[in-house]
């Protein structure tokens, strides 16, 4: 059956931040913690909050979200900062509140590296998905030949040698899909900086985020218009950055903005979308 928690721990172990975050808050809900997290600049920022200071005790808390962390083992993350702060109410721009004044702001932050996950984990969380086929086991044979043994044997060699072989390939291939996802993820961040810098007019630079709920749009009408004749890896990974771009805006709709409830839905509309424009440009290039 499908299993909607193996889909949770899968995705974040891909990095899904939103994975990240629902796998922490069912880790914690027992200390009465809520979290939220951002990644920038290649660091997940996480955010700790709870009603009092001694539910979120450092020398506690900060060893438990590592285990947990380590436990998922997400793919290109491996620096961490945890902030922690009374629980306040829901600011869309947490991040940067906190970052210009964090000594009202927090309690206490402490940035962690999360030790990198051995090759076996590595294989085995690639691997765990995959369905497992019924064997077929041959019938037995109606009479014993003196042979016999000596075919088993040689069977049984074959059949580890097969199963090496088959372990020795899947290392390979992982170590390559590895490093192609290395890659395409630094493409996309650098062609999302610059679709950023192409959509803001030298004119008009400091009314640039004035509205961007309209700025989002336009970059999701631009992405879509462009999927529909796109050719090329780097075309995809284009298209990724735009739709990825675009979601990062409508997450900058203030909660008082009329369109707030519809920014939220189009942040989640428009990450899927560079998720799948990535997955196009993996295609393209293999």
């Amino acid at each position: 059956m499908h299993d909607p928690i193996n889909d949770i721990v899968r995705q974040a172990r891909q990095g899904s931040v939103a994975a990240i975050i629902q796998t922490l808050n069912e880790h914690l809900a027992d200390s009465s913690i809520r979290t939220r997290a951002v990644f920038n600049d290649g660091v997940l920022q996480l955010l700790c909050e709870a009603a009092a200071a001694k539910q979120l005790e450092q020398s506690v808390l900060v060893p438990r979200i590592r285990q947990i962390l380590e436990g998922i083992a997400p793919r290109n993350i491996r620096r961490v900062k945890i902030n922690s702060r009374i629980v306040q109410e829901q600011q869309l721009l947490w991040l940067e509140e906190i970052m210009r004044n964090p000594e009202n702001q927090l309690l206490w932050s402490e940035e962690i590296t999360l030790a990198k996950p051995n090759i076996f984990k590595q294989l085995f969380h690639n691997r765990e998905t995959q369905p497992t086929l019924p064997s077929k086991k041959p019938p037995l044979p109606n009479k014993v030949f003196p042979t016999y043994t000596f075919k088993k044997s040689s069977y049984r060699r074959g059949l580890i040698f097969g199963v090496s072989l088959s372990c020795l390939l899947l290392l390979v291939a992982w170590l390559l899909y590895d490093r192609l996802d290395l890659q395409l993820h630094a493409q996309i961040l650098n062609r999302s900086n610059n679709a950023t810098d192409e959509s803001q007019p030298p004119a008009t630079t400091s009314n640039t985020f004035s509205d961007p709920f309209a700025e989002a749009v336009r970059l999701a009408e631009e992405a879509a218009a462009a999927g529909q004749t796109v050719q090329t890896s780097a075309q995809w990974l284009d298209i990724a950055a735009k739709w990825e771009h675009a979601s990062d805006l409508m997450s900058k709709v203030k909660q008082d903005d009329p369109r707030y409830q519809t920014a939220q839905d189009r942040i989640v509309a428009y990450r899927k979308n560079s998720e799948v424009a990535q997955m196009q440009a993996r295609k393209n290039r293999s």
